[in-house]
């Protein structure tokens, strides 16, 4: 399919769906489904949980909910805590140093301080960049700024993006931050819970993967760049709330993962200008058990490469490759399950799922690879910290 196939289509796509869905049949009955890939049939292994595999260390606690892990040229660990605060990290037991020139942040339920991530060339310009959620709870928005690390401060501070409208709210932000080897930044933005169908409205940000330059200029070969009516920046729709996005370095394939409702977080491949379903298509029902959409499919919907259900509550992606201990695989955060979930990769298939950690450090926010080989995990809890794994020799 064509960028102008898929340009045309887009609009149209979303009017035609709210005019047809009440009128539409299930094509699957939510709760039945089995766990699978896109291929619909195609069951998955069962999850094998190894709770001993892994070898355990705290770097720092205690931290208040931590969001967003990136990791400085010398190694040391720069972290976010949604109330606010940014701070780098040192050797195990080092206390955190505090970063001054943090925006001001609307801090309410899932809103704050969110992502922190360098820039690919760092080392030359000591950029950095930060998602936030600034506004208030009648009112309230994510924006994206880019900094420069001056020491122990940020300085020549701008903000590259915001996202709109302005809506009510505090849930189902997105938030996560990613960057491409040519120098394309990626943002995912949630539904925001109160209204889904703002994921299948081109006019709004909400429930969506948008595509800027580091310097916060929209390329003109974003698939909607030209469509009258449509947000220039936005790359692929139909999202609920992605929290986890990461681009495999040697592919460039940008992977994401996003919350269903009660069931279907979906671990997707984002590509240009597709609709990703929300709230259309899903494996998940409504948290009143009441069923969401027409189904599991429909013609011109993205199916996942793999969802859970139940729900693990997705959060944070990173991506190891062959030749590493950990081989090649997606590395997901799971909240509510408070899990680190493993998916080996075979190419774009998942082919095995394994499961560490649970109820071991609480809510897993994010996860990252550290210069050292080892992953470094973010705990979302009052009194949370940050923790690295490592295979247990």
């Amino acid at each position: 399919m064509t960028f102008s196939c898929l340009r045309q289509c887009g609009l149209a796509l979303m009017m035609s769906m709210a005019a047809i869905l009440p009128g539409l049949a299930e094509t699957a009955e939510p709760g039945t489904a089995e766990p699978g890939t896109a291929e619909p049939g195609t069951a998955n292994p069962p999850p094998e949980v190894t709770a001993d595999a892994l070898s355990l260390s705290t770097v720092f606690k205690p931290m208040e909910r931590i969001w967003g892990i990136d990791f400085l040229p010398d190694g040391r660990a720069i972290v976010t805590e949604r109330p606010g605060r940014l701070s780098i990290l040192g050797k195990p037991g080092d206390k955190p140093i505090p970063i001054e020139g943090v925006p001001a942040v609307f801090v309410l339920n899932h809103a704050g301080l969110l992502d922190v991530h360098l820039d690919p060339h760092f080392k030359d310009n000591q950029l950095l960049y930060l998602s936030y959620v600034v506004g208030s709870d009648d009112s309230s928005s994510m924006r994206l700024m880019r900094a420069r690390l001056d020491g122990h401060k940020l300085a020549d501070a701008k903000i590259i993006y915001e996202a709109g409208p302005f809506v009510p709210g505090s849930e189902n932000w997105g938030g996560r931050i990613a960057i491409d080897g040519q120098g394309f930044l990626f943002l995912s933005l949630g539904d925001r819970l109160q209204d889904w169908w703002r994921a299948q409205d081109l006019s709004q940000s909400w429930g969506k993967i948008i595509r800027i330059r580091t310097d916060g200029a929209i390329p003109e070969d974003n698939p909607f760049a030209h469509v009258p009516g449509a947000r220039k920046e936005i790359w692929s729709y139909g999202h609920r709330n992605p929290q986890g996005l990461a681009i495999d370095p040697k592919t460039g394939t940008l992977w994401e993962v996003e919350h269903g409702p009660q069931g279907g977080d979906e671990v997707n491949i984002i590509k240009p200008g597709r609709n990703y379903g929300w709230p259309v298509i899903t494996y998940g029902i409504g948290y009143d058990n009441a069923k969401v959409g027409i189904g599991t499919h429909a013609p011109g919907l993205e199916q996942p490469v793999y969802y859970f259900k139940p729900s693990i509550a997705t959060s944070g992606l990173e991506i190891t490759q062959e030749g590493s201990p950990w081989g090649h695989a997606l590395w997901v955060g799971g909240l509510a399950t408070e899990i680190l979930v493993k998916l080996t990769l075979e190419g774009e298939r998942v082919t095995g799922e394994e499961r560490f950690l649970e109820g071991e450090i609480g809510r897993v926010r994010v996860v990252r690879a550290a210069p050292d080989g080892s992953l470094y995990l973010g705990a979302d809890e009052d009194e949370s910290g940050v923790y690295r794994v490592a295979p247990k020799q």
